[in-house]
């Protein structure tokens, strides 16, 4: 089997590193032109996923390597505009081989939807009449896609609470739907708006909100991961990384850094499969803050042997089949690329690549600073806004990383004393 620990992989042109890749993907020759192409989504195709077309963007999309998850290779496609945040990935990635890579584990699939049950006279009565129907409820929104609950999936499940409002006292049901391979909104809502008049009939209230949450508490991703102390740069890089948490657990200005640190991974592996990345933010950050305050969603320890041990669990609703992620070509690719997994797979791939950059982002914090990384691509992003082209890109940023000054003014002086010369 091939091997995600690619020695110089960064080294390398983009058309090597793509060659490597549709090795290790099995990619035909189509799809790794398309690849290549910057717009490999057509005018036409995006018409048909949004409203008011005018034209299509493009994102870069790196390749994270060394992540080894349950003992298989994976190379990760991200797709992100900010430097230093795919190799910070691998970097991590091929830390944690020193230990067997990630474990990783999943909860099922189960998403949530909301019936908000108002006007009703004894919100406890309510709430008694909607639990003693709950067989013929789930039988009602099972009803509207036969082919999920063949798959063995759907409504599995109803939780009901009572919530106190300004505007008085609220009935809220959960719908409890195990939608698969699906994110799942949409049959979701479906089954909600079927469900509305049987909960309205039995309860004498009004159905107002029939909505999917975003929060899915019950559709979990974990992942868990050692890193050696030597690999790692010693004890004191090891006291370093746990300062950062701890300061991140009792500060939430820190925590909120913290925690996009590791949505840095998680989003773009979802850009890169075209998953709804709104959803999985609000999702992550409302779970952060479950407890009362906000927290890390990620947790660090040393092991006895002075190791560092990490682990990580959020929400990770996310779909392989369906929406955007069926229709985008290089979405499409990028699926390939991992290796086609399953929702509950690509969730726990998330979470890995988000303790990899969590781990990563602390690292640096604790050594040579976050900066070091960011400045070597943001000089040459400088570089060629100044006008380098070609070989004098590389030699401008050289020159501003070696005097410390990285601006759009010091770059023009360097490409102009550089075109000065014979």
């Amino acid at each position: 089997m091939p091997r995600s620990d690619i020695s110089g992989f960064y080294r390398l042109s983009p058309e090597e590193r793509l060659k490597l890749v549709k090795e290790f993907a099995g990619l035909d020759d189509a799809e790794a032109e398309l690849l290549q192409r910057s717009g490999a989504l057509s005018l036409q195709q995006a018409d048909r996923m949004i409203e008011n077309v005018i034209g299509v963007t493009s994102f870069p999309v790196g390749i994270a390597t060394n992540f080894l998850i349950n003992g298989k290779d994976y190379l990760i496609p991200m797709v992100i505009e900010e430097p230093s945040v795919v190799a910070a990935a691998s970097n991590a990635a091929k830390m944690a081989r020193v230990r067997g890579g990630f474990r990783t584990e999943s909860t099922l699939p189960v998403m949530i939807g909301q019936i908000q049950l108002v006007d009703v006279e004894d919100p406890m009565v309510a709430k008694e009449r909607i639990i003693k129907e709950t067989s013929r409820i789930l039988a009602k929104a099972n009803e509207q896609d036969p082919v999920l609950v063949k798959l063995g999936g759907g409504a599995v499940g109803l939780d009901v609470r009572i919530l106190s409002s300004s505007i008085g006292p609220m009935v809220i049901i959960h719908l409890l739907v195990d939608v698969r391979d699906a994110m799942g909104a949409n049959v979701i809502n479906t089954m909600c708006e079927a469900v509305a008049p049987m909960i309205e009939q039995i309860t004498g209230g009004r159905v107002f909100l029939r909505i999917v949450s975003n929060l899915a508490i019950h559709r979990l991703a974990r992942a868990r991961a050692v890193f050696a102390k030597e690999a790692l740069g010693g004890e004191e890089v090891v006291d370093g990384i746990l300062k950062a948490y701890e300061f991140a657990a009792a500060d939430p200005f820190r925590c909120a850094t913290h925690n996009k640190g590791i949505m840095n991974g998680v989003i773009a592996v979802a850009l890169a499969t075209l998953n709804d990345t709104r959803a999985l933010e609000a999702g992550a950050h409302a779970y952060a803050a479950m407890g009362g305050s906000y927290r890390p969603l990620s947790h660090w320890y040393r092991t006895p042997e002075g190791d560092l041990a990490g682990s990580i669990e959020l929400p990770v609703a996310v779909g392989v089949i369906g929406g955007a992620t069926a229709v985008h070509p290089i979405a499409k690719i990028c699926r390939k690329i991992l290796g086609m997994p399953s929702a509950r797979q690509l969730g726990e791939i998330m979470a890995a690549v988000g303790l990899a950059n969590n781990l990563a982002a602390m690292r640096a914090l604790a050594t040579e600073g976050i900066q070091a990384g960011h400045l070597k691509l943001h000089a040459k992003n400088i570089a060629v806004t100044a006008g380098a082209e070609g070989e004098l890109i590389d030699i401008v940023a050289r020159r501003m990383i070696e005097e410390k000054k990285v601006s759009y003014d010091r770059a023009l002086a360097i490409l102009r004393e550089l075109k000065s010369q014979p």
